[in-house]
């Protein structure tokens, strides 16, 4: 087992984003996952990234506030415990809408560079 504590979380930049901070939850580290990182990113009102899209796929979920995820000309405002997947190459933005900070959980492979 690998436990690493919340105080030991190490920030990180997020290229094409805006008003967020990055936390790496797991990953990137000896004796951590091998196929997966974990990120917690706190968005500030209109706070966002994108547009963009990556060559995997991604997970977001929604642990306070709300983001309104962009694909396809397509809106979907996610909320708390709400979560979706990205699919690999899907362009797509989030926007941090409303007056409050939104904490967001990101699950996604360690890009082919890394391994």
């Amino acid at each position: 087992m690998h436990v690493k504590r919340f105080d030991d979380a190490q920030p990180y930049e997020a290229p094409n984003h805006r008003g967020v901070v990055g936390l790496r939850l797991q990953g990137f580290e000896d004796g951590g996952p091998e196929n997966q990182w974990i990120g917690l990113s706190q968005f500030l009102p209109g706070g966002g990234a994108g547009p963009d899209s990556t060559p995997f796929e991604k997970v977001y979920v929604v642990l306070e506030g709300e983001m309104t995820v962009l694909v396809n000309d397509a809106e979907t405002v996610l909320k708390k415990y709400d979560s979706c997947t990205i699919a690999p190459n899907e362009v797509r933005s989030v926007e941090n809408r409303s007056n409050h900070v939104c904490t967001m959980l990101v699950v996604i492979p360690y890009p082919p560079e890394a391994k």
